[in-house]
């Protein structure tokens, strides 16, 4: 999953950042600014945005009104410093989908972002199941038929984008986009790598291959 955090305290962003990727797996972009935030989400694909308020030249609130007149529905969750019932309102009204009062606790930010990536692939539940495969992405744990399955970190995030699109032909550009931050050198061929692996993890001792190739197109994950 790739998350934008618009945030101009560098420490902050910084700790936010860290807590995501260590804790998550996820791969993150930061903005020190509404117009590179703007800029950013623009130019790239987000499973979630995290947004602070009090920014310099385009504020947060300007900032969300942008993103969805744009049309995006990517998930935005409001850093703020104000806890008014009418500024929690405001923010509603203009398209947030949560917010965090500052300060706030790391893991709250973390468990909060989790739920709103579930909820905008429409999978409310932390299990994700397909067929006798399950994949429990609070503890990001992988089970077949009910057998450990153990993963490299980028082969967990690569069956976890395909389980939030199950039966749904996904490319290897959507995976390289999902996959890593705005400054990775993407190489198209890591993708076969991870899912070559995945593969013979996940289909070791079954008959039925869960990842399967449409030529020219991409991946898609189905029983």
């Amino acid at each position: 999953m790739r998350v934008l955090i618009v945030e101009d305290e560098p420490r902050l962003a910084e700790n936010i950042a860290r807590s995501l990727r260590e804790s998550a797996g996820y791969a993150v972009d930061i903005a020190p600014d509404g117009d590179e935030g703007l800029f950013l989400a623009e130019s790239n694909a987000y499973d979630v945005v995290l947004l602070d308020l009090m920014l310099p030249h385009l504020d947060g609130m300007q900032l969300l009104t942008r993103i969805r007149q744009s049309g995006q529905h990517t998930p935005v969750l409001v850093l703020t410093a104000r806890d008014d019932k009418e500024s929690v309102v405001a923010l509603l009204n203009a398209g947030a989908d949560d917010y965090l009062t500052k300060p706030f606790d790391l893991g709250e930010l973390l468990a909060r972002t989790k739920a709103l990536i579930r909820r905008g692939k429409g999978q409310p539940s932390p299990v994700l199941a397909i067929g006798d495969l399950e994949l429990n992405t609070v503890n990001r744990t992988v089970q077949r038929a009910g057998r450990h399955i153990t993963l490299t970190a980028m082969e967990y995030r690569v069956l976890e984008y395909l389980a939030h699109r199950p039966r749904a032909v996904v490319s290897k550009t959507e995976l390289l986009e999902h996959l890593y931050d705005y400054n990775w050198e993407k190489f198209s061929n890591v993708i076969e790598v991870y899912i070559s692996g995945l593969r013979r993890k996940l289909d070791d001792g079954s008959s039925r291959q869960l990842i399967h190739t449409i030529r020219g197109q991409g991946y898609i994950l189905q029983d």
